[in-house]
């Protein structure tokens, strides 16, 4: 009978668990000493882009309400959080853009620009001066926001050796938990203070143009420069190669068309997770539960704290359980902790609810980063995971609209509600209407992760270049096990590099080290250049 959730729940056999592990050891301490300096360097360039730009994103989350004294708006805070929804919507564009210009040209400028971007767009929105201004520059930011988290994630985990993803992973996703905390503690320690929310603005820009600083000093990724100068070497570096990036990517998305139609259902329940579990919580803090606003910050704050360290943990067991398995887990937490999220009353109740729902929502966002690189068409593994990523916020953008619209048709007794005073009788239920939509996106989600695919220890760092022949049809799945397994073909395939793939049994080339061939090619091209990758 066949398994329709592609081995979810196999126990795996001491071969497989061999490969899965890749001789990595269980020692998380181990795993990170596996690192060189250099690769060390490359994760925290990585790690720091991701995090200043949930700074520079959350820095109009945390200014809701002073931004719309400023503009003149009274009480209603719609205006303001219409630009949250642009930055949400353009975030796709910046990712299609940013994410080609990676896999077309590289690791490192195109990163440095597009933090360089949005270090300028951050300046920009503090010295504003019309809510037009405003809707402007954030609709910009929202592009710049949206090429980050592809190149990010390729620029932190590409290079380092396999067995470490799944840790690092997590670690990575977690940056995003870290802005926040940063960009609030900011806001709690200063803006609070002296009212002064453009700093918040300008800080975010300085960090922006410090990490843009951090990887214009490195150099450009070695996986990727290692491959340009092989094909320099091999005699295969002239030609139109804009022309042949676009005709592989093409072969991709015909290719790949379910796998991209299955990224972006999945990113849309990963988004609407993360947004069902934090857009309204600050709100349902205040005024359902009667928390001031800086009660209410610092519940959020522990809620970050339970999200850090679900996101290492889960990271870290999915190099061993898997990485449909760990989400699956960590969902289903994530569901079971919804009624004491919500249901307390006292602030140590509510702030210990939203440290193990965050454990939850966040330790499965950990491993995000990996299996969406993982099952990425290995030659585009910034495009893809950057889009489908973008393209599910783009989709779970309406949640904010979801909550308020269902808080209006249900009702809840206002607990601040004085007889002839100001505070209405009833307030939205959103705290209600807020689980619920989390307890049907974890339902959703644990559907769409169980039925589908996964590669976990796919080396895709011995991919081919987006820009050769053939790279549109790699599958992530050919390069699982590589190195456990060694030379899948007697061609003398070391391993280097994939350059066929054996479209009759659906992985690596039997006999061949090229494209397009069928039989085993010589040591030596037409022209005497070896064809065989040098380790």
């Amino acid at each position: 009978m066949r398994d329709f959730t592609n081995g979810l729940f196999h126990i795996p056999t001491k071969e497989e668990r061999k490969i899965a592990r890749a001789g990595a050891p269980l020692n998380p301490i181990k795993l990170a000493a596996m690192l060189t300096p250099l690769q060390g360097a490359f994760f925290f360039s990585g790690w720091l882009a991701w995090t200043v730009d949930a700074w520079d994103f959350f820095a109009v989350s945390l200014s809701t309400v002073r931004l719309t004294e400023y503009f003149g708006f009274g009480e209603n805070t719609h205006k303001v959080t219409t630009a949250i929804t642009l930055t949400l919507l353009f975030r796709s564009l910046g990712a299609v853009v940013f994410g080609i210009l990676s896999d077309r040209y590289g690791r490192k400028w195109p990163l440095v620009i597009n933090l360089i971007i949005v270090a300028a767009l951050s300046l920009g929105t503090g010295y504003v001066r019309t809510f037009n201004e405003f809707l402007a520059v954030r609709s910009l930011f929202g592009i710049g926001m949206g090429g980050i988290w592809g190149m990010a994630t390729a620029t932190a985990l590409e290079n380092m050796p396999t067995p470490a993803r799944g840790l690092f992973s997590g670690i990575l996703q977690q940056g995003y938990a870290v802005g926040y905390l940063l960009a609030a503690s900011v806001n709690i320690s200063y803006v609070n203070r002296t009212g002064n929310f453009r700093m918040l603005f300008f800080i975010g820009a300085g960090v922006s143009l410090f990490a843009a600083g951090i990887r214009m000093l490195l150099p450009e990724s070695p996986l990727f420069q290692r491959t340009v100068t092989e094909r320099r070497e091999n005699g295969e570096a002239g030609g139109n190669k804009a022309k042949a990036f676009m005709t592989e990517l093409k072969q991709m998305l015909r290719t790949n068309w379910r796998r991209c139609v299955y990224g972006v259902l999945l990113m849309t329940g990963f988004n609407f997770l993360s947004h069902a579990s934090q857009d309204a919580y600050p709100t349902i803090m205040q005024k359902s539960k009667g928390l001031s606003s800086y009660k209410s910050t610092e519940a959020t704050i522990v809620g970050n704290c339970g999200a850090i360290f679900g996101g290492l943990i889960a990271g870290y067991i999915s190099q061993y359980l898997g990485r449909r398995l760990t989400i699956v887990m960590f969902v289903a937490l994530a569901g079971l902790m919804i009624p004491a999220w919500i249901l307390p009353d006292s602030f140590g109740g509510l702030a210990a609810g939203a440290f193990f729902l965050q454990v939850g929502v966040q330790g499965a966002w950990g491993v995000v980063p990996i299996m969406l690189s993982e099952i990425s068409p290995p030659a585009f593994r910034a495009t893809f995971p950057g889009v489908a990523y973008q393209l599910g916020n783009m989709a779970s953008s309406a949640s904010a609209q979801i909550e308020t619209t269902g808080g209006d048709n249900l009702r809840q007794p206002n607990p601040k509600f004085v007889p002839g005073g100001k505070e209405p009788e009833t307030i939205p239920d959103l705290a209600k209407v807020s689980a619920i939509l989390l307890g049907v996106v974890a339902v959703y989600l644990l559907v769409v992760v169980s039925f589908g695919p996964e590669n976990r220890g796919a080396e895709f760092e011995k991919a081919p270049l987006a820009t050769d022949p053939g790279a549109g049809a790699v599958d992530g799945k050919d390069l699982v096990g590589l190195s456990a397994g060694g030379a899948r073909n007697g061609s003398g395939y070391d391993g280097d590099h994939i350059y066929e793939k054996d479209l009759e049994k659906g992985g690596l080339g039997a006999d061949s080290a090229h494209l397009g061939t069928s039989t085993p090619p010589s040591d030596k091209d037409s022209e005497g250049h070896s064809t065989h990758v040098k380790a």
